[in-house]
C-alpha cells in the first residue's frame, strides 16, 4: 500500500515537472520570437529616420546595423551595446568600436550557443554584408579566424579601412560558462587589403578584454 502511494506521488511529481518545464520552454521561445518581431519593427522605425529606436519602452539597446552571411543563411539585427542583457536578444555592438561599417575596427559579439554558433562553420572569403543605419550596405569578406586569450590580444588600430571583428567565446561545445579564450572571426571590407589585425603582445593599446563583455 505504502509502495503503491510512493508511486503514485513520484509519478504526480515528475508530470507536474515535465509540464512547467514543457510550459517553461514554449514561455521562452515565445517570448524570444515575440522580441524578434519587435527587433524587426524597431529596424524599420530606425530606417526610417528615428533614432535609438528601442524595440520594448524598457529595453536599454537599439538596432544600430543588420548583418547577412548568405552562405549560411544568416540574417542578424544587431544591437547597441554588448552587455548580458542586450546579448540574450542578439548581437552587440561595443561602443568603444567604430560603428558597423565605418572606417575601423568594430567589435560585435554574440553568445556561443545562439545568435554566434555561426561563426564556427564561416570559411575564409565568405561574404558578410552590413546594412547601415544610414540604408547603405557595405560588403566584407572573412579574412581571417584565430583562438586567442583575451588577457594577452590587443587589437592594432586601424584607420583607413572599416573592418569587422566578431567574437564569441571559445570552445563551441564547453559546458562551462565564459573562460580566458575567445573565437574571433575578422572581415575587411570588400577591395581592402591589410595585414595582421590581432597581436598577442602587451603594449600601449587596449587589451580585447577591455573591448569586449564576454
Amino acid at each position: 500500500m505504502y509502495q503503491a502511494k510512493f508511486k503514485f506521488f513520484t509519478l504526480c511529481i515528475l508530470l507536474l515537472s515535465g509540464l512547467w518545464f514543457t510550459g517553461n520552454g514554449i514561455y521562452i521561445q515565445a517570448k524570444a520570437m515575440l522580441a524578434q518581431v519587435l527587433l524587426e519593427q524597431a529596424w524599420k522605425n530606425t530606417l526610417s529616420g528615428e533614432i535609438k529606436s528601442k524595440p520594448w519602452p524598457w529595453a536599454d539597446t537599439w538596432p544600430v546595423a543588420r548583418m547577412r552571411v548568405p552562405r549560411l543563411d544568416i540574417d542578424l539585427i544587431i544591437l547597441a551595446g554588448d552587455s548580458g542583457r542586450t546579448l540574450a536578444f542578439g548581437p552587440g555592438h561595443n561602443f568603444a568600436s567604430a560603428d558597423p561599417g565605418q572606417t575601423g575596427n568594430s567589435l560585435i559579439s554574440a553568445h556561443r550557443d545562439t545568435h554566434f554558433e555561426f561563426l564556427q562553420h564561416l570559411n575564409d572569403g565568405d561574404s558578410i554584408y552590413i546594412d547601415t543605419r544610414s540604408q547603405l550596405n557595405k560588403h566584407f569578406k572573412v579574412s581571417s579566424s584565430q583562438i586567442v586569450n583575451m588577457q594577452n590580444t590587443i587589437l592594432v588600430p586601424e584607420e583607413n579601412a572599416a573592418l569587422l571583428h566578431l567574437v564569441t567565446c571559445y570552445p563551441f561545445d564547453s559546458l562551462l560558462p565564459g573562460g580566458e579564450q575567445r573565437f574571433i572571426v575578422s572581415a575587411i571590407e570588400q577591395n581592402e587589403r591589410r595585414g595582421p589585425l590581432f597581436k598577442t603582445e602587451i603594449s600601449h593599446t587596449r587589451p580585447l578584454s577591455n573591448t569586449s563583455v564576454f
